[in-house]
């Protein structure tokens, strides 16, 4: 199956900050599938288990693994991602800067609070997406959500931890405000879709999102792919990013690159 962006998708992402791409990497599940179990019987350093506290099913997650696990390598280097990356941000390039794996156990009580991606990050982009790619059907009650153009709101909220602790000591920045009673009243329009193996919703680095836990009897697993375009440049942060990068050396508000972040759009 051959995905073709079009205009409509570009102008959704661009007004809305987020957009559903259905069957964007449905050819490319399976290896997808294979590299998601690779991935959990050979985590990272950076892989990040959470085991809520009620005893339900756990929530893993691993960073930083498309250069050694073939599955991922593949769809970063030879899927329709990076040209659509690059359409969607309106940018004339497309560098990858990570994966990130989710994998949401059958009963997982884990909630993904509201937040924005971009706080945690080391680069600062306007030009930025994540494709995050299910290889599982997602059913509406479950479905990642987004809050509709919160990406131009001109706010990065305070990064946390899933405890409510602050990622960075010492951060005062403002908090993520409250989108469920906004939502009750109102005041937010929130985006979700269910969705197909292969299909993929891409939004904003900045726009915000979250997502309920698994009460499903399946596994909801998904992986992000994230890119950003001509305008990223270094960022540095009060303290360890997530991911963190350790032993990068980078001057704030350098352009984006390096080898660990190479260009794959153009071809």
């Amino acid at each position: 199956m051959t995905f073709t962006v079009t205009p409509d998708h570009v102008s959704a992402f661009q007004a809305d900050g987020a957009v559903l791409l259905p069957g964007l990497m449905t050819d490319r599940v399976w290896d997808l599938e294979d590299a998601v179990e690779e991935n959990i019987k050979s985590p990272s350093q950076f892989e990040r288990t959470y085991h809520p506290e009620d005893g339900s099913a756990p929530f893993f997650q691993d960073f930083c693994n498309w250069q050694r696990i073939k599955g991922y390598r593949e769809a970063v280097l030879s899927s329709a991602m990076a040209e659509t990356a690059a359409a969607l941000m309106a940018s004339e390039t497309a560098r990858i800067f990570h994966d990130h794996v989710l994998v949401k156990e059958p009963g997982s009580s884990m909630r993904t609070p509201w937040h924005q991606d971009q706080p945690y990050y080391l680069v600062d982009a306007r030009q930025s997406v994540s494709f995050w790619v299910t290889l599982d059907p997602i059913p509406h009650d479950i479905a990642l959500e987004f809050v509709k153009g919160s990406h131009t709101w001109g706010q990065d909220y305070r990064p946390e931890r899933f405890n409510g602790d602050s990622l960075y000591e010492g951060d005062d920045s403002e908090r993520v405000p409250d989108i469920e009673a906004g939502r009750a009243d109102g005041l937010f329009d929130v985006l979700s879709w269910e969705m197909q193996p292969g299909d993929a919703v891409a939004f904003n680095f900045r726009t915000l999102h979250g997502a309920p836990a698994n009460t499903t009897a399946n596994r909801r697993r998904a992986v992000s792919f994230r890119w950003v375009g001509d305008d990223a440049m270094f960022k540095r942060r009060q303290g360890r990013t997530s991911p963190p990068f350790p032993g990068l050396v980078f001057d704030d508000g350098a352009p984006f690159g390096g080898e660990m972040f190479p260009p794959v759009w153009p071809r």
